[in-house]
């Protein structure tokens, strides 16, 4: 339940980040900002005509959700030797799928803090259209939660 102006931001394998982003060095805290590689832009339908929100929503590349209004994307690296776990993660992610990132964000919704503790990020997990959360080595299914824990964000403000 992000603003819409707020992409998601690219977490890719350290080694691949030069075949999608017009970067060859490392940015293992999202702070780098880079174009999406050209081979991987697309050209929006009728991006000419659009505004405003419209112009927002239009696909601009193959990895959408992580792709600005201007082409770039805030990327993070990941290492094998930094973070290991989340290395493997996407290290499989891309043996099933060929593509060596995964969306990454702050984890809260508009309007709440960023979650601090398990209790926060459950209570955000409950409310959200998330299916699954993975704390650690624990997995979490919404499907398998006590259905009066869940709570609905999108009366508390109105979607873009």
């Amino acid at each position: 339940f992000r603003e819409s102006f707020r992409p998601f931001a690219p977490s890719i394998l350290e080694e691949d980040v030069s075949t999608w982003f017009e970067f060859e060095d490392r940015s293992p805290y999202m702070l780098m900002v880079a174009p999406v590689a050209l081979e991987k832009l697309l050209t929006p339908k009728n991006e000419k005509n659009a505004t405003g929100i419209e112009q927002l929503n239009q696909i601009r590349s193959v990895v959408p959700a992580i792709t600005h209004v201007d082409n770039s994307a805030r990327i993070q690296t990941v290492s094998s030797t930094t973070n290991p776990k989340f290395y493997n993660l996407i290290k499989n992610f891309k043996n099933k799928t060929q593509t060596p990132l995964l969306i990454n964000t702050s984890f809260n919704i508009r309007g709440e803090p960023i979650v601090c503790n398990p209790e926060d990020a459950y209570r955000c997990f409950m409310g959200t259209d998330m299916d699954i959360l993975v704390l650690e080595n624990f997995v979490l299914l919404k499907e398998n939660q006590p259905t009066e824990h869940l709570k609905n964000y999108k009366q508390d403000f109105e979607l873009d």
